[in-house]
């Protein structure tokens, strides 16, 4: 048995590996912005869900629960920062608060609950921390620049975090989903005023995405536990077959443009 420390539980990615560890048997404090969300999971499994408010974005509110989840269970084994939401709009159009508050969220939020977390995992000498990622943390796309540096820059956190704690006996797994039918292009996202000139770039990337059909979340699950069950978990796991093609390329033109580039390079 394990038990999970989950942010963003209340629908998503959060609610279903949740749903999916409580149904084994697992114990899991369940987060959300709002505790009435985290309802239908409590009145399911009773004393086995601990349901927790937070606002990751409040460090000492991100401590605190962290600190009631390692006293009503004892321990800590899997932790998952999932909360986050997408900020649609091009770089231009971001407003101040809008881009403080997609990096409040996506990375600050990990970094507070990561931080409460690591005393109780290095006591223990052991656990496994989940950073939801993305594709977008390893690709950018036109009419997502701030998210895309959200998640670009937990990326890059938690690589150097796994380094700092693997001999402490703690994992690290950056999470990259591909497109699922989850709430983050839905009620959750956050939209910037348009500006006309960038309009044909929004509509090829609208036609885009409409080609595309989402995968189901739920299918998600058991991949989740496997992971978390793994003696030696990677660095990073996609989730889906969809980012592969998509960051081979990406690859594959930087080290292009990296060699092409190398006699001036080489002169500086």
């Amino acid at each position: 048995m394990k038990t999970w420390f989950i942010t963003g539980a209340s629908r998503g990615f959060g609610r279903i590996w949740a749903a999916a560890a409580l149904a084994r048997g697992d114990c899991v404090a369940a987060t959300a912005r709002r505790i009435d969300s985290l309802r239908p999971l409590a009145e399911a499994h009773g004393d086995k869900v601990l349901p927790l408010e937070l606002d990751v974005t409040d460090r000492d509110a991100a401590a605190a629960a962290v600190r009631r989840a390692a006293d009503a269970f004892g321990r800590l084994d899997v932790v998952v920062n999932n909360a986050g939401y997408g900020l649609f709009g091009m770089v231009e159009e971001v407003t101040e608060e809008q881009a403080r508050a997609q990096l409040d969220t996506n990375l600050f939020g990990a970094l507070w609950v990561t931080q409460a977390a690591l005393p109780v995992l290095r006591s223990q000498g052991s656990g496994h921390i989940l950073q939801v990622s993305s594709l977008g943390g390893l690709a950018a796309f036109p009419t997502l620049g701030l998210y895309n540096a959200s998640k670009w820059a937990l990326e890059g956190m938690s690589e150097a975090l796994a380094q700092e704690v693997g001999p402490l006996g703690i994992d690290v797994t950056i999470v990259e989903p591909g497109p699922y039918g989850t709430d983050w292009s839905g009620g959750s996202a956050v939209h910037t005023e348009p500006i006309a000139a960038y309009e044909p770039i929004r509509e090829a990337r609208r036609s885009g995405a409409s080609a595309r059909a989402p995968q189901d979340p739920a299918v998600t699950a058991d991949v989740i536990l496997e992971l978390v069950d793994t003696e030696r978990p990677p660095l990073r796991l996609f989730l889906g077959a969809y980012p592969y093609p998509v960051v081979e390329a990406v690859y594959r033109r930087r080290l292009d443009t990296w060699n092409e580039w190398r006699a001036l390079a080489t002169r500086a």
